[in-house]
């Protein structure tokens, strides 16, 4: 069954969509099968996936609506080889729509039970709230990676993230876990990127992926191509730092499967 990660962070800018295409990609050349889940209605990892997403008829909008299945609208990434379930400006209005239907936030997870095991990564991008359509992300997930910038305002949107996720355990999903806090546009030379770094380490000891994302303008430049950086620049240092970031993550796994298998056996 495919382990399903939400890519989120309450506040915006921090690398959310750009990791969560980037991921994709690098995870796809590792030969993975993957999944990714646009639930922004900015549709920008859509676009920034090479699909056209006002040109689409089905998307991730007629699934929560159950207007249509999540089988039939899922489409191949063009430019990077892995599958997309796409957003577009429809999606705004799922949240008035299903502001009266019982279990609301339960839609997305129901429909991913029928393709679940197709995939071996199922990666989620939510938008920058709490909102529906950020709750429907949480409550299908199994993991959440947390992308953030090294700065004191980062610290303060995660201690809100924190308290988001506790009541999304206590209410809807009882699973929900941190499988890491990804350090992004990363400047090794500030001083602040430094402390913020160190403070990390002694609260998230375990939590912080060893890669951190550089700033780089060639992730900057990917997206109007429609292309991952991979397939942009494979020699750029954004490139390089989320294909060291997919086989990191990757170890986990095969970790998390060896413990699950052991405790299995006892």
């Amino acid at each position: 069954m495919a382990k399903i990660l939400a890519v989120t962070n309450q506040k915006g800018g921090v690398g959310k969509t750009t990791t969560v295409v980037n991921l994709s990609a690098s995870l796809t050349a590792l030969g993975q099968k993957v999944l990714l889940i646009d639930l922004d209605p900015q549709g920008n990892a859509t676009t920034g996936s090479g699909l056209d997403k006002n040109s689409l008829k089905n998307t991730v909008y007629q699934v929560l609506t159950q207007e249509r299945s999540i089988d039939s609208a899922i489409y191949r990434s063009p430019t990077a080889g892995y599958d997309v379930l796409p957003a577009n400006r429809a999606l705004a209005g799922a949240e008035i729509e299903l502001v009266d239907v019982e279990f609301r936030e339960f839609r997305l997870k129901n429909s991913l039970e029928n393709i679940r095991s197709n995939y071996d990564v199922v990666l989620i991008d939510c938008p920058p709230a709490l909102n529906l359509l950020t709750l429907n992300g949480l409550t299908a997930t199994w993991r959440l990676l947390i992308p953030m910038q090294c700065e004191y305002y980062a610290l303060e949107g995660l201690t809100d993230l924190l308290q988001t996720i506790r009541r999304v355990r206590a209410h809807l999903n009882p699973e929900i876990a941190i499988e890491g806090l990804l350090r992004t546009m990363l400047d090794p030379r500030s001083a602040l990127a430094q402390q913020v770094s160190a403070q990390l380490e002694r609260h998230f000891s375990g939590k912080i992926y060893r890669t951190a994302i550089p700033r780089n303008i060639r992730l900057a430049e990917a997206p109007s191509h429609g292309k991952p950086v991979l397939h942009y620049d494979p020699a750029s240092k954004g490139a390089m730092a989320y294909l060291e970031l997919a086989k990191e993550m990757m170890e986990r796994f095969d970790g998390a499967v060896s413990r699950e298998t052991t405790s299995s056996l006892r």
